[in-house]
């Protein structure tokens, strides 16, 4: 199972690699960046596997480009442990 298709799992695998990514010493500001780049590949390359990523996927969609970053920013914010 991959973990797109079970929202929990989504949440805890993008902290876990929150995590790492801190650990390794990047920025909260990079982070978003690196965020924004995956928002931005998932919406164009993968299907929602479930309700939650749905409803991300509309957001991403009728977003300007400043609000996909707060969205980014929000996930972010979201998996921090």
């Amino acid at each position: 199972m991959s973990v797109l298709d079970n929202w929990q799992q989504w949440k805890d695998f993008l902290g876990e690699r929150l995590d790492q990514a801190k650990n390794e010493g990047m920025n909260n500001q990079v982070i978003t960046d690196v965020a924004y780049q995956v928002g931005e590949y998932l919406s164009e390359q993968v299907e929602p596997k479930n309700e939650q990523e749905k409803i991300l996927a509309d957001l991403w969609h009728v977003a300007s480009e400043e609000e996909q970053h707060a969205i980014a920013n929000m996930m972010v914010k979201l998996v921090q442990r």
